[in-house]
């Protein structure tokens, strides 16, 4: 399709017909979502995270979905903000619809560029995998959105990552016109703007935002944006549950939004289960030997000096890391020996190695690691918890190169929610790595944390000495070895650990 007539094929899925109410015009503009919007209360991260999973590894609920329709420049994006901002949850995904327009063909880019293509029109937007996207992200997974150049009319070659969230907001012209896209919003509200007000906003923003002349503005104005606005846009509202006139000065209709959403994230919160579950399959247990459970004896005595501590820890983590190894991919080899006969043996089936410890507790595993592992790379991330929010926060990376080649071993010291565990692994992810080539070993984990990381990334292999059944009310593993970080390097004070904040490094 190109031009004005993209073809009337592509209606059949859109709701409502055409000819309902007359209004007056709107246009359609491109948005780059910000990654993170900073309140005067905290950063709210809009590219996403997954959702939380209960003790048993299962998603929660599916995130509360918003969707946003009304002409373009009628404040939208403004209003999504405001909700963001009011609604004071530490992870949301906004999506632009604006992501998600076609692929133009040469001729169709010719039309474009004389402002002879109808960009607002709904055969204009890739509806099939906007909503498979959007389904994704409401399941809690992780997607990779199109980054559309509006300069060349085409999709960036690389796309960008984001994360299933406790609230999504989805906001575009036609965010009501498919059937399918409807039943994937939980909220809809229509932005209500003056025609006026959006004709000189779309006037500001395409001179100066795209170096536009008003001539062909205009042509554009009349010739398809107020056309489709009577059409395919105006008609929706009546499938809104709230309509909010003048946008994002309307605080009223705001509060009441923020108040309804409110509720239904605490619905969310207050669910939880008693049943049991087993541990994964992807989860392996250093074998509890006489060896093995003193060495735990030792580190889990509060007594225990520092110096003792160190040293049996020591040992743990080199039996630990022996253990993770034997699960590296392997080849069957044969060698000669001294004695000139054959030996069948296996080697490593792999190009390389890279440790990755999670400051600053995982870095007291990387001697273990180099110890047996000759000539191994070394990755480190640092993740403090938000004492505002509760949530963990990427504060410092390094990581080698060409690390998406390699078998990556993640080390950190304790597994307790698992929040900081999934956010490392997706950074990993997100630099190429393979999740089924990531192993994460820990000295401690609690089954929480297990079945967390478990759900959220099943190729995960998970490889620790024990599993703690529970969670203290500061997060911490019970029964444990306290605060794993303060005892090895001597920062813990008398008996404070157990309630000071929490751990940072090891939720």
């Amino acid at each position: 399709c190109s031009g004005a007539d993209l073809g009337e094929d592509s209606l059949d899925r859109l709701l409502p017909p055409a000819g309902a109410l007359r209004r007056k015009s709107t246009t359609s503009l491109s948005k780059t979502e910000p990654p993170l919007l900073r309140t005067g209360k905290r950063t709210i991260y809009t590219a996403g995270r997954p959702p939380w999973y209960n003790e048993h590894g299962a998603q929660s609920k599916e995130a509360f979905v918003i969707g946003l329709c009304g002409g373009s420049a009628s404040g939208k994006t403004t209003v999504a903000n405001k909700i963001i901002e009011a609604l004071d949850v530490p992870w949301v995904v906004l999506l632009s619809m604006d992501s998600f327009y076609k692929v133009l063909s040469p001729e169709e880019q010719t039309l474009a560029a004389s402002n002879d293509y109808n960009f607002d029109h709904p055969g204009a937007f890739d509806f099939a995998l906007l909503v498979a996207t959007l389904r994704k992200l409401k399941q809690g997974k992780s997607v990779k959105i199109p980054v559309y150049d509006f300069t060349t009319h085409k999709r960036q070659k690389d796309w960008k990552n984001v994360y299933g969230a406790s609230v999504i907001i989805f906001e575009g012209i036609m965010s009501f016109a498919d059937k399918e896209l409807l039943q994937l919003l939980d909220m809809k509200i229509f932005v209500d703007t003056d025609s006026d007000i959006r004709l000189v906003r779309r006037l500001r923003r395409d001179i100066t935002e795209r170096g536009r002349d008003i001539e062909g503005i205009i042509k554009q104005y009349n010739k398809f944006v107020k056309p489709a606005f009577e059409q395919y846009i105006e008609p929706t509202m009546r499938l809104a549950d709230i309509v909010v006139p003048r946008g994002g000065g309307n605080m009223v209709a705001i509060d009441l939004i923020v108040q309804h959403v409110h509720s239904q994230l605490e619905e969310v919160s207050s669910q939880s289960s008693d049943q049991t579950q087993p541990l994964p399959q992807t989860l392996s247990v250093l074998e509890s030997t006489p060896q093995v459970r003193g060495l735990h004896t030792i580190i889990r005595n509060k007594e225990t000096s520092r110096d003792e501590f160190i040293f049996y820890s020591k040992r743990l983590m080199r039996l630990l890391i022996e253990h993770a190894l034997t699960f590296l991919p392997s080849q069957t080899c044969v060698v000669q020996t001294p004695q000139g006969d054959e030996y069948e043996g296996r080697r490593y089936d792999g190009k390389g190695i890279t440790g990755v410890s999670v400051l600053r507790a995982g870095e007291t595993m990387e001697p273990a690691l180099r110890a047996v592992c000759k000539d191994v790379r070394i990755g480190k991330i640092l993740i403090q918890t938000n004492l505002d929010s509760g949530e963990p926060e990427l504060h410092y990376l390094r990581l080698p190169k060409d690390i998406s080649e390699d078998h990556v071993i993640l080390m950190d010291s304790t597994v307790s929610t698992g929040a900081a565990a999934m956010m490392v692994v997706r950074v990993l992810l997100d630099h190429e790595v393979q999740e089924e080539k990531i192993a994460l070993v820990s000295l401690l984990m609690a089954e929480l944390g297990v079945h967390s990381v478990a759900y959220a990334f099943p190729k995960v292999k998970i490889i620790t000495t024990a599993v703690d059944k529970r969670l203290d009310d500061f997060l911490h593993v019970v029964p444990g070895i306290g605060d794993y970080g303060d005892r090895y390097f001597g920062t813990d004070g008398t008996d404070s650990w157990s309630d000071a904040e929490p751990e940072e490094l090891s939720c």
